[in-house]
């Protein structure tokens, strides 16, 4: 880091991160700017954001060696951003194409085929009581659903989150001004789940409460309770009439299989939860910036649905009012021809098993350098994360020594690892651990 804005802020952390904080001096454009009469002279700087911040500091980053393990995006072995041959596919066919405004809620063949990914057989006739709509990815079927929650749940209704989990899901909570908990979810001595802790909270929460919970490959840990736990859980939230919400961004990139990452939501909708779901196709379409997503709300009276969606389109109407085309009519096509859907899943299954070969890979490294320290947890997790138990000292060290960039919690993005640079993060490791022990 020898820019000379980070030269400033060098083992500076705020929000458990090792990224540039900007001074607000560096704000100003001269040393009476701060007199000059505005109405906007009282807005406060904005922390940097948790994951986004740490990926600017990597690319004003001028060492010749540097590695980003930050941002949770799908890298190729070169390292490279990877466009799916369906994704091309689609495309081509695609040229040309209206530009027209969508409807409201979205294109009606990609949220029909959104719906039937997720829930597949489960939905057994189900989808009269079901209303999916297109969003802005899945950021926006979570604020979409949990301004739904505000609305029409009971006043003072509590969404839970797990610790950790995405950043994203308390800002979303508090900017719709929906009140958000906590619930025990990882245990950092094990590097597991902490089960039992899990469902104590589940019990001791208010019936009626929301709880999201993540499909499956759980940002950030990548620690994903068993199908038995899962049915622990459903017994459990069944029994304290609590409300799925189901985030769904992973689905078939975390173990390759799209019937196996989805048997949660599936498990909840064949056990009779109303609930709501958040499907992203960012990470298993490559769609990033596309911003390809749907929200789907399950109601156990049919006659609720059209209710249900004429206020979640006012809501969507007043935000944004309509989705984006290019990324859902990607999805569609796709999903609508079998030989494009045979060729995404395909690609599905080899980007997962690129992922779980880095997790060995990384293993391997890291035990042949006799690294002080249990590292199994590596290959036990799943998806694109690990949450590796480096502690702040040990990152500290990766960022600024070896300008290796990850966040503070110890969370590496594998997506970012390959054979070309797993052999100099494991001696960095190495080093951070050995000079600062646990």
């Amino acid at each position: 880091m020898n820019n000379n804005i980070l030269d400033k802020v060098n083992n500076r952390i705020k929000n458990s991160l090792f990224v540039p904080i900007q001074d607000s001096n560096m704000l100003e454009t001269n040393d009476t700017s701060s007199q000059i009469q505005s109405l906007f002279n009282n807005v406060p700087l904005a922390p940097v954001d948790p994951i986004l911040g740490v990926s600017n500091a990597y690319k004003q980053c001028t060492a010749a060696k540097k590695v980003d393990i930050s941002v949770g995006a799908y890298r190729d072995e070169n390292g490279k951003p990877y466009v799916l041959k369906c994704v091309f596919e689609a495309e081509k066919r695609l040229l040309g194409a209206p530009k027209e405004y969508l409807p409201i809620d979205g294109i009606p063949e990609f949220n029909k085929v959104s719906a039937k990914l997720l829930y597949g057989d489960a939905m057994n006739g189900k989808e009269k009581n079901m209303v999916t709509v297109q969003t802005l990815s899945g950021t926006g079927a979570v604020r979409i659903g949990i301004i739904f929650v505000r609305k029409y749940l009971p006043a003072g209704t509590t969404v839970y989150i797990s610790n950790p989990s995405w950043a994203n899901h308390h800002n979303i909570c508090k900017e719709s001004g929906v009140p958000s908990a906590q619930y025990t979810y990882y245990d950092p001595k094990t590097r597991g789940l902490n089960f039992e802790g899990m469902i104590a909270d589940m019990k001791a929460a208010p019936n009626g409460s929301v709880f999201v919970l993540h499909l499956c490959a759980h940002n950030p840990t990548g620690v994903d309770p068993t199908k038995e736990q899962w049915n622990v859980i459903a017994d459990v939230m069944k029994s304290k009439n609590h409300i799925p919400f189901v985030d769904c961004a992973y689905q078939g990139y975390a173990s390759g299989d799209l019937d196996n990452d989805a048997y949660s939501a599936r498990l909840f909708l064949s056990r009779g939860f109303e609930m709501f779901s958040a499907q992203s196709y960012s990470k298993n379409f490559g769609l990033y910036g596309e911003r390809a997503g749907a929200l789907t709300i399950v109601s156990h009276n049919e006659k609720n649905i059209p209710l249900i969606l004429s206020q979640v389109k006012m809501d969507i109407r007043a935000m944004y009012s309509s989705p984006p085309t290019h990324g859902a009519r990607i999805v569609a096509t796709v999903l609508q021809d079998p030989e494009l859907t045979k060729l995404w899943i395909d690609e599905l299954k080899g980007m997962s098993n690129r992922i779980k070969y880095v997790r060995q890979k990384l293993l391997d490294a890291l035990v042949a350098r006799n690294v002080p320290g249990t590292w199994n947890h590596i290959v036990d997790q799943i998806g694109m994360f690990t949450y590796t138990g480096l502690n702040p000292k040990q990152v500290e060290v990766l960022v600024q020594k070896y300008n290796i960039y990850l966040l503070a919690s110890g969370r590496v993005s594998l997506a970012g690892l390959n054979d070309h640079n797993i052999d100099y993060v494991a001696d960095a490791i190495k080093d951070a651990v050995t000079s600062f022990p646990n």
